[in-house]
């Protein structure tokens, strides 16, 4: 599968820009663009963002001042197809979806539009007509219907007996269970395709979250298993009985005591050294991604979902912003992460981890982006504005230690601490 972006009219007629995985693709008149175009005055600076995950396209308007339009009409979010067209100003760009089809080895391979397939639901055997690649491949696909059942009532994982829904999400559910051999509370998520996908993709999706499950650390979740059932994929970990940091923040006015902050921000630290050091990035940390056990002020931080985003995205599965999480994550991503997630290096959760820091001690992330939700603001804010200074929001923290968390906010990857093991020690001295 690819999506191929080429302009017809406009500063770059005839370029063309391919996507073969999951990619974003930045469009206005600021120089952190993908399409950079200072010479067509009635784009904005961040006009428009495409998130593609091949065959999916979704655009989303970023609060453009003259608008983005497909097909002629003023949109604000659409997923697009094969032959959509995308005007802002005096650009074209038209929307070609490609799919190649399996041959011999002899045969060199060719390029086709997509071809509608007739896949089985996993669940209910319903067969349903989806767009995919000519290849004789199995896919596993879960109809609509079944997904919104499955979500609400989620089926037995072999092995388990489930005893309560923890929390509900738009792509799948997380259960309390317990062992039937073992006898002991685990977690158990499961993640439904919000489209059909190859079984080679989820066998490799599999492997990726084996290769996760490698991460041994007394400060990140325990990994127990994972596996298939009636097509939704299920991950098996530790039962963490207790709240998450976002949870326990809300519930005493949006913040943490300074030194329960200091606590989790430190054991969240000590977690992503360890994972760094062996080749593994979080992509998305945030207060809802570190859960906490014990009682205060002997909080264990445990880092939760590593590697999941990333394993799930190159699947060809939804990815973060395609689930609808897209605001809550973006105000924890560096400028990199939203220009090119997929090569992002560490110093990308080095500032995730400083904006948890400064929300636990704060109550509000370090950028000022006006009302909630606000996407254009948000992404304006993450590129150009500058953040909020931690003491002017949150007086009680020393100096040193605002200083030490505010280097983790630098837009500029080289001007952060360049390890977690760094910012942690020196955290630690400071406070």
């Amino acid at each position: 599968m690819r999506v191929t972006l080429r302009v017809l009219a406009g500063p770059y007629n005839g370029q063309e820009f391919t996507f073969e995985q999951h990619d974003t693709f930045l469009i206005g008149r600021s120089e952190n663009a993908h399409l950079y175009l200072p010479e067509d005055r009635f784009f904005s600076r961040h006009h428009c963002l495409l998130e593609i995950a091949p065959p999916r396209c979704f655009l989303r308007d970023l609060g453009s001042t003259n608008g983005t339009f497909v097909n002629g009409q003023r949109v604000q979010e659409v997923f697009l197809k094969s032959g959509d067209r995308v005007q802002g100003g005096q650009t074209v760009l038209e929307v070609e979806v490609q799919a190649e089809q399996k041959q011999s080895e002899a045969e060199a391979p060719t390029l086709m539009r997509p071809v509608e397939l007739i896949v089985e639901c996993a669940n209910c055997g319903r067969r349903e007509p989806v767009e995919g690649s000519a290849t004789n491949e199995p896919m596993t696909f879960i109809c609509e219907e079944c997904r919104e059942e499955l979500k609400r009532q989620p089926q037995p994982v072999p092995g388990y007996q489930m005893i309560k829904l923890l929390g509900r999400g738009g792509m799948g559910c997380v259960m309390l269970a317990r062992g039937d051999k073992s006898g002991q509370a685990v977690a158990i998520k499961t993640l439904l395709p919000e489209v059909a996908v190859t079984d080679q993709a989820l066998r490799r999706f599999m492997r990726e979250i084996e290769v996760a499950a490698a991460l041994e650390h007394p400060n990140i979740v325990k990994f127990i298993e994972s596996g298939t059932h009636n097509g939704a994929v299920y991950l098996v970990t530790e039962y963490v009985e207790g709240s998450d940091a976002a949870r326990l923040a809300d519930s005493q006015g949006g913040r943490l005591p300074y030194n329960e902050a200091i606590t989790v921000v430190s054991q969240s630290l000590d977690a992503l050294a360890y994972a760094h050091e062996r080749g593994y990035i979080h992509r998305d940390i945030k207060e809802s991604n570190i859960l906490l056990s014990g009682t205060a002020p002997d909080y264990t931080a445990k880092l939760t979902d590593f590697g999941l985003a990333k394993s799930f995205t190159q699947s060809g599965m939804s990815g973060i912003t395609m689930a609808g999480d897209m605001a809550g994550t973006f105000a924890y991503m560096p400028p990199e992460q939203i220009k090119d997630f997929r090569n992002v290096k560490p110093t990308s959760d080095i500032y995730a981890i400083g904006m948890t820091a400064y929300s636990l001690l704060a109550g509000d992330t370090a950028l000022d982006v006006g009302p909630a939700g606000d996407m254009a603001a948000m992404v304006r804010a993450i590129f150009d504005g500058q953040i909020v200074p931690l003491r002017q929001r949150a007086p009680q923290v020393p100096q040193r230690v605002a200083e030490i968390i505010e280097r983790a906010l630098a837009k500029d990857p080289a001007n952060r601490w360049q390890s977690a093991g760094a910012m942690r020690t020196a955290l630690l001295h400071a406070a």
